[in-house]
């Protein structure tokens, strides 16, 4: 079996080609983030357009290269959810039986062990937009020292606090307090922390002192494979955040798409033994939330113009793959993300691109890292590997 050495995966976070199947039953049949950001806006992709893009079934704003530089396809999503943590550990072969539980108000005997544990009262308690909680609570924030908490559509518990108020280790540990709190009935994926900075009417996010409190997987992944096996998995932005650390031998933090990208390259530059794994989430935090079809357009621009960059990156036998974890369509009503089949672009030098088709899982994309990097694995997902490489 042909071994890659290096195995670089980013996730477009957010970035949906098309609804799924049972998207009715989410209220979201009809969704498309690629179609709909690019009607609405534009804006141009040439260099994604070349990799084939536009190739995948389902995207009709691009047109199909003739000669298609990767392969390409989309991944049907098996859990039942269309969240970050639910998409990433589909990924590598966990997939969900049943949604996390989400809250549009916090039980009461939550909020009093979370305010007896940071010794202060709190503010907000609702579903929120991140930017838009924070100015309007930002000021009282000021006053009080108490904690911004809001959630969303996620299953999540975000806790936000300015860092001249309140210490990054003081909210940090008010997060740990918070994931002790949310278990059994209460349990939610993820509790975040939101420090910001600045003055009323010019608040700003702390994206790279940002920190999730995830669950660990039920079960060993992909990742835990991968490690175990002495191969090197290199969690680049949130990755570490969304697995809990499990499997991850080394962690990059970025404060944005930008910053992730110029991480990803100099990390690949290094040519380790196993997985580069990326997650770009701003697509998803700064546009698709807000429902920002032109600035989630520039951000799709921004990572097409960086694509050479890349490309030129990835060593002869090596592989750099794409990937979605759900959609978050800016033109659709409300604030949630979009159930939405994942894109799927994986590009190695001198392979011309073939039609991967729709896969069964995203845990197929596990099955093929494993497959590649020459680890056994028994779990969730069918390899694609063979059909890349023509074994």
């Amino acid at each position: 079996m042909y071994i890659a050495m290096t195995i670089t995966v980013i996730v477009l976070d957010s970035v949906g080609v098309g609804a799924l199947p049972d998207a009715e039953v989410f209220g979201d049949a009809g969704a498309h983030t690629l179609d709909h950001t690019l009607q609405a806006t534009g804006v141009a992709l040439p260099n994604l357009q070349r990799l084939g893009l536009g190739n995948i079934a389902s995207v009709t704003a691009l047109k199909p290269a003739q000669r298609p530089q990767a392969s390409f396809g989309r991944m049907n999503e098996r859990s039942p959810g269309k969240d970050t943590t639910t998409g990433h550990w589909e990924f590598v072969g966990v997939i969900l039986e049943h949604p996390f539980k989400t809250f549009k108000e916090f039980p009461v005997e939550v909020m009093a062990a979370f305010d007896a544990a940071t010794g202060r009262g709190h503010l907000g308690h609702y579903p929120a937009s991140g930017t838009e909680i924070i100015t309007k609570l930002g000021a009282e924030h000021l006053k009080t020292g108490q904690p911004i908490v809001y959630t969303s559509a996620d299953s999540v518990f975000q806790i936000a606090a300015h860092v001249e108020i309140v210490p990054l280790e003081t909210l940090y540990r008010w997060c740990e307090a918070a994931r002790e709190i949310m278990q059994g009935d209460y349990q939610v994926a993820r509790i975040i922390a939101r420090p910001f900075a600045g003055e009323p009417g010019s608040f700003r996010r702390l994206g790279e002192a940002r920190r999730d409190y995830s669950l660990t997987p039920p079960y060993p992944t992909v990742l835990n494979a991968l490690q175990e096996a002495g191969k090197e998995v290199v969690g680049i932005g949130k990755i570490g955040d969304i697995y809990s650390r499990s499997g991850i031998t080394r962690e990059v933090h970025t404060d944005s798409n930008a910053d992730g990208i110029d991480q990803t390259i100099k990390v690949m530059s290094e040519r380790p033994e196993g997985l580069v794994f990326c997650n770009l989430v701003e697509f998803d935090s700064l546009y698709g939330h807000r429902r920002d079809p032109e600035g989630y357009a520039k951000a799709l621009a921004a990572v097409d113009a960086c694509l050479p960059e890349l490309l030129e990156a990835v060593n002869d036998g090596d592989w750099l793959i794409f990937i979605s974890d759900h959609g978050n369509d800016p033109t659709w009503p409300g604030t949630d993300h979009t159930r939405e089949y994942g894109l799927l672009l994986a590009y190695s030098p001198g392979r011309l691109g073939i039609d991967l088709g729709t896969r069964g899982s995203f845990a197929d994309l596990g099955a093929t890292v494993a497959e590649l990097l020459g680890v056994a694995w028994h779990g969730a997902g069918a390899s694609f590997a063979a059909t890349l490489t023509g074994a």
